[in-house]
């Protein structure tokens, strides 16, 4: 394999990387969905993030909430993409489809999917490849959808995400 580039720094991983928290404090679901995803350290997407968001490197305050344009351009930075493939934000939560309503329907078991779900009051981003689920409440990592705590989640949207093609 040819050497990595420091340009470009995404690199190929296993299918299912659990999320890597080195940071020695809870993580939040969008850095720990991220982090499964390419393979790097929380600490390491949150410092893509915090770049996103224009913050002297100086600081690093824990970064708690992402937004859809946060975790996309991280995505971006580690060499992948993310594409909106269902939104269910024109319905009333109440008749928004629940995970495990959206887990019966077809879809790619190679790919994985980030989902953001209403939880409680506040969203929540999990991601799904499979029948498998990852995020901040299993800490980072992967369980059947079924043994999981989010079966009854509404979903607001549906994001594909796969690998940058850079032709």
């Amino acid at each position: 394999m040819p050497p990595q580039s420091l340009e470009n720094p995404s690199r190929l991983t296993s299918s299912l990387n659990e999320a890597r928290n080195d940071t020695g404090r809870l993580a939040f679901c969008g850095p720990v969905v991220l982090s499964a995803i390419t393979g790097y350290s929380i600490s390491k997407v949150e410092d893509e993030i915090r770049a996103f968001r224009q913050l002297s490197p100086a600081t690093k305050p824990i970064v708690r909430g992402t937004y859809t344009e946060e975790v996309a351009a991280a995505l971006a930075h580690f060499g992948y993409r993310m594409d909106l493939k269902q939104s269910f934000m024109h319905l009333p939560r109440k008749e928004r489809p629940s995970i495990w309503a959206w887990m019966q329907k077809p879809r790619s078991a190679w790919v994985h999917y980030i989902l953001a779900i209403h939880k409680g009051k506040e969203g929540h981003w999990v991601l799904i490849k499979g029948v498998k689920l990852c995020d901040t409440y299993s800490e980072g990592k992967w369980q059947f959808v079924c043994d999981g705590p989010h079966k009854g989640a509404r979903i607001m949207e549906v994001f594909e995400v796969k690998k940058a093609l850079d032709l």
